[in-house]
């Protein structure tokens, strides 16, 4: 028997090719062994036959005393031979006692092959449960890391505190710019918005010189402090009302809060 085949053999997939739980292309690769090799085929058919004589016995384990028996309802029967016939008859209950201990050994095989699955696959539920919760233990580090940050930010004496409260147009906006020069960060902490209309959104932007930065769109679901890309040498802030997505610049027409940086 060349190597090819006995890696075959101690693959487990004729196993597995029994109970069906192969896939497409290593059915066709049992298949393609069982047709070529004389070897497989005959290891093919005496694992069916155990395993059909297992399944109709339901896997349940023979008393000790069956072998006894066996051997002793064997040496009763009586045997019409020559004389070397005491031999024949010898080998012979040997090979039935053989037989049997040989299907009690591949129905215990059986069910250790099932219990063995089933343990493999509760271990890999527990191996992705642990993976999920490093994973959240990770993700909540993260938060807690950005709190931290954010809490050392707005507690820095350099952090400067801006009030943006809405005009006319939008009364009950209410949002809070936190600047700090010397870090060059900025925060927003989104108090209210008021409900616009779903075409248009809220876009906060920068005043320079001689333009207008745009620093991102307000969200009305976003009632929580974050990050807002910080500019140098910015005069204010102004919150506008743009088309649903933003705009590339700004309509100071529809401002509604604004602030004095200088």
């Amino acid at each position: 028997m060349n190597a090819k085949i006995t890696t075959f053999l101690n693959s487990g997939l004729l196993e597995k090719y029994l109970l069906g739980e192969t896939t497409v292309a290593e059915t066709e690769m049992v298949e393609t062994y069982i047709s070529k090799y004389p070897e497989v085929q005959n290891a093919y058919n005496e694992l069916q036959d155990n395993l059909e004589i297992v399944a109709k016995s339901h896997a349940v384990e023979a008393p000790a005393s069956i072998l006894n028996s066996i051997l002793d309802e064997l040496d009763d029967a009586p045997v019409v031979a020559m004389k070397p016939a005491r031999n024949y008859k010898s080998w012979y209950k040997y090979s039935i006692a053989a037989s049997v201990a040989a299907l009690l050994f591949a129905g215990t095989s059986y069910i250790f092959y099932n219990q063995n699955k089933k343990l493999s696959k509760e271990n890999q539920v527990v191996v992705d449960e642990i993976f999920d919760l490093r994973s959240d233990i990770q993700m909540n580090n993260k938060r807690l890391d950005d709190l931290m940050q954010q809490f050392k930010q707005l507690n820095d004496p350099e952090t400067y505190k801006y009030i943006m409260q809405g005009n006319n147009r939008a009364k009950n906006l209410k949002t809070v710019a936190y600047i700090n020069p010397k870090d060059k960060t900025s925060m927003i902490d989104v108090v209210s918005l008021p409900q616009l209309p779903e075409e248009q959104c809220y876009q906060i932007w920068a005043e320079l010189q001689d333009k207008m930065v745009s620093l991102g769109i307000l969200n009305e679901t976003d009632r929580q402090l974050r990050k807002i890309p910080y500019t140098e040498n910015a005069l204010g802030l102004n919150i506008t009302i743009e088309p649903k997505g933003g705009n590339t610049t700004a309509s100071l027409d529809n401002s509604v809060a604004e602030i004095d940086l200088k």
